[in-house]
């Protein structure tokens, strides 16, 4: 048994950049199913199947990316990207990620603003929205298993909760303070804030274990890195400034989705929460049942659930096009909000990807994460509610008022979620044909 696993250890060949670049091209047209399912095709492909990276290197780099604001899965095929064939490894894995579900998601908002009116294009977008509360709610049950398990982290949750719906406190602030509280009680509660690292010491050699390091801590490396994203941000935002004023819907949607990129702590549910309120509540971009579609729409979509804001960028464009065409405008604020969203990710990856082995396995680190994980499972209830409360009640909170169809719908997604495991990215298109028979009939 020795020998043979001494044998196959040593069949292990470096990978061509050829070779991973068409592997990082298909993974963009497969990788539906959200964070978890994206993650357990990388597992499958790059761990199982090709031995790319090991399984300890694995976990060590979904433990790193899992520290950073941004998608995770983008975030580990671009370090695995990286780790392989240097900066344009990095950017070709990161960008072909999401490059498909660019393409389908622009198309999609397209039909859901352009051509909302066509009775059966109405029908599929209502029955998305119901179907949507289902997936919100199931993600608020499995998050909570994961993450609660000690009185004071269900105590972070519960704050969370309290904070956004009852209080209005700005998300950023709710993510702080949850960092803040995980960091400083970890001290005195350190039971609540164990979280075991992962890895073993006796791995079986990968392909990255013949490739050298692409980059060693400097602070002139850093500073380099530094100036060069800043460069490659200031420089279309500021043409947009120059082209357009600074009360423009893409200066206004660069500028927030540049913070936002910051703070999305907790994956792609938690941040919507934020999204949402700016989006809806304070810029008016798009209407609260547009956003929920909109997030049915990217859950139903390969790419990470975050390409969600492509849709917000597209609708908030497309509905304040100024002299231009709406189709032009949408789709400049499609880009530009993608653009936005995802260059600070880059960012966190090649800055911060040498110090992977000291940040996946500080205990204090890891402390700020499982306060912040726990307080995004009361960010994504919040959203839940709010979600839930427009689809479920459209014209006002009252028995009178409700929706019975999209309840029972809710009600059978949610069941079928939780009992049969059917993967979401069938679930929407269902919900969406059930919608449009409904409406039809």
């Amino acid at each position: 048994m020795d020998r043979e696993r001494a044998i196959e250890v040593t069949e292990v060949k470096p990978v061509g950049f050829w070779e991973a670049f068409w592997f990082w091209v298909k993974l963009g047209f497969i990788n539906f199913g959200g964070p978890a399912g994206q993650i357990a095709i990388m597992h499958r492909e790059l761990v199982e199947r090709k031995r790319w990276v090991s399984e300890g290197q694995y976990l060590r780099t979904l433990n790193f990316c899992m520290l950073l604001p941004g998608p995770e899965a983008q975030q580990v095929a671009t370090y695995i990207g990286w780790r392989l064939h240097g900066t344009v490894g990095g950017i070709i894995a990161g960008s072909f990620f999401v490059i498909p579900s660019i393409f389908v998601l622009w198309f999609l908002s397209y039909l859901a603003v352009a051509h909302s009116d066509v009775p059966a294009i109405t029908g599929l977008l209502y029955g998305i929205q119901p179907v949507v509360i289902a997936i919100v709610i199931e993600a608020v049950m499995r998050i909570a298993r994961r993450a609660l398990n000690h009185y004071l982290l269900i105590g972070f949750s519960v704050g969370a909760f309290v904070a956004l719906y009852f209080l209005s406190v700005p998300f950023p602030l709710v993510v702080l303070a949850a960092a803040l509280g995980g960091l400083l009680l970890s001290r005195a509660v350190p039971e609540a804030f164990e979280s075991g690292g992962h890895g073993s010491s006796q791995e079986e050699e990968s392909a990255v274990d013949r490739v050298e390091s692409n980059g060693r801590p400097s602070m002139l490396r850093n500073l380099r890195l530094l100036g060069t994203f800043l460069v490659l941000w200031a420089v279309p935002v500021g043409a947009l400034y120059l082209w357009r004023g600074g009360n423009d819907v893409l200066v206004d949607q660069a500028l927030f989705f540049t913070g936002a990129a910051f703070v999305t702590f907790g994956g792609a549910y938690a941040v919507l929460s934020y999204i949402s309120d700016v989006a809806v509540s304070q810029y008016g971009w798009l209407t609260a049942d547009q956003m929920v579609q909109g997030l049915g729409l990217a859950e139903s979509t390969p790419g990470p659930l975050i390409m969600v804001t492509e849709y917000v960028g597209f609708i908030g464009a497309y509905n304040d096009p100024g002299p231009f065409a709406p189709l032009l405008y949408g789709t400049l604020g499609a880009l530009i909000t993608t653009y936005a969203t995802f260059l600070p990710c880059f960012l966190f990856i090649f800055l911060l990807a040498p110090y992977i082995e000291l940040l996946a396995n500080n205990r204090r680190i890891r402390a700020v994460l499982v306060g912040v994980t726990a307080a995004v499972v009361g960010v994504i209830a919040n959203l839940a509610v709010f979600f839930a409360t427009q689809v479920l009640f459209p014209e006002g909170v009252s028995l009178e008022g409700l929706d019975v169809f999209a309840l029972i719908v809710a009600i059978a997604s949610f069941v079928v979620l939780q009992r049969f495991r059917v993967p979401i990215y069938l679930m929407v298109p269902v919900g969406a044909v059930v919608g449009m028979i409904w409406t039809l009939l």
